[in-house]
């Protein structure tokens, strides 16, 4: 894989969805200025508690998972009352709960639906990453079956996000656990393939390992991994031209990441990398380069959080077709990147002020729909969209 380096950011349809421009919004901003598209606000749905994850369904349903342990359902406009039930016990304490909701490919024949969440292990009191699936019929969640749980353990940091490429491959994240790094930096879980601290795995749609995963056959490896050294991966994302897979990872008081991960590789963390830590910004890693450690493709410094991300190909914005979002959490912004030839050139801060962007997507209708999450975890979290204006 060819060698990035990083660019500095600046501070700087075919299916109706539940709820269409023609239908009254229940709250809608001014025009927003952007570089080329002025845009507006719209509140799709509120009183959510940490809203993490939003998934569309053919038929116009949007799946929407709350962090404290909830699926819940909007339906033509309105948020359903009750939460499916059926969906797995959780630890939501800290950054653990219910967390990423992804629909199968073919889900209008096979009505599976997958959710990624922090499972209780031991006693109880700690959690690891886990991924479910299960067929969502009748507004209810059944017939559940694990699919991947990892081996890791820590307070938090969990990673989560899930995505299926065009070849039907699912791909998952899972964080560092918040391990700390002291001494030996090499000797750090996430750079110690036996484990599952910060790495990107690749399945089966069932669970099963890919024969071709670059681990396979190892002795000590773990062969659903694909790549390893990630810190936090909770943004991901395929390349609707190249099919590759793109994440975004938080880095600790500076040096959040968008990294292309490619089989096999070590992208560095905590041996390398652009950040200090957060109690009197002392040093962290042994350098920001380093042999057989990958560069990514952006760095944000300051952090903004990373979390959703996505490519958008839709029609309401023309001008930003091929454009990568990313949310930002501490940043309280959603950020729009330019892409060229696998290579971020420029950067756009969209969004500011309005709330921890805890996840972005493209609905079946072109518009650009965001899930606001409260720190507090307070009901009052929206799910808002963004619409052109004028």
């Amino acid at each position: 894989m060819t060698v990035r380096i990083p660019v500095l950011a600046l501070a700087a349809g075919a299916v109706a969805l539940a709820l269409s421009p023609a239908q009254p919004a229940q709250a809608q901003s001014d025009a927003m200025r952007s570089t080329y598209h002025d845009y507006r606000v719209v509140t799709v749905a509120d009183g959510l508690v940490q809203p993490w994850s939003i998934a569309f369904l053919p038929g116009g349903d949007m799946l929407v998972t709350e962090r404290p342990g909830r699926l819940r359902i909007i339906r033509d406009g309105e948020l359903l009352a009750q939460p499916v039930p059926g969906v797995p016990e959780v630890l939501a304490r800290g950054q653990g709960g219910m967390l990423e909701v992804l629909p199968h490919p073919e889900f209008e024949s096979n009505h599976l639906v997958y959710l990624s969440y922090s499972k209780p292990i031991g006693d109880g009191s700690e959690a690891t990453t886990a991924v479910i699936r299960g067929t969502l019929e009748n507004d209810r969640f059944t017939q559940t079956d694990e699919i991947f749980e990892a081996v890791s353990r820590g307070a938090g940091h969990y990673g989560c996000k899930l995505a299926f490429d065009a070849d039907g491959y699912l791909w998952l994240t899972v964080g560092d656990r918040q391990v700390p790094p002291r001494g030996d930096l090499h000797a750090h879980p996430a750079q110690d393939v036996s484990n599952h601290h910060g790495v990107v795995v690749r399945l089966h749609d069932d669970g099963r390992v890919p024969e071709d995963n670059p681990f396979v056959g190892r002795d000590g490896a773990r062969p659903e991994t694909w790549s390893y050294g990630h810190r936090n991966p909770q943004g991901l994302a395929v390349h609707p031209e190249t099919d590759a897979i793109w994440i975004t990872e938080h880095g600790p008081r500076g040096g959040d990441e968008v990294n292309v991960p490619d089989a096999g590789r070590n992208y560095g963390w905590p041996v390398i990398g652009y950040g200090v830590n957060y109690r009197g910004g002392t040093t962290i890693h042994e350098a920001t380069h380093a042999e057989g450690m990958e560069q990514p493709v952006h760095v944000w410094v300051p952090s903004i959080g990373t979390s959703g991300l996505m490519f958008y190909t839709g029609d309401k914005f023309p001008h930003w077709q091929g454009a990568l979002f990313a949310g930002g959490l501490s940043g309280q912004r959603l950020e729009r990147l330019t892409v060229e030839d696998g290579q971020v050139t420029s950067v756009e801060t969209l969004l500011r002020g309005m709330g921890r962007v805890r996840d972005v997507r493209q609905g079946p209708d072109g518009y650009i729909y965001v899930a606001i999450s409260s720190r507090e975890g307070g009901e009052g979290s929206p799910i808002v969209r963004l619409e052109p204006a004028g």
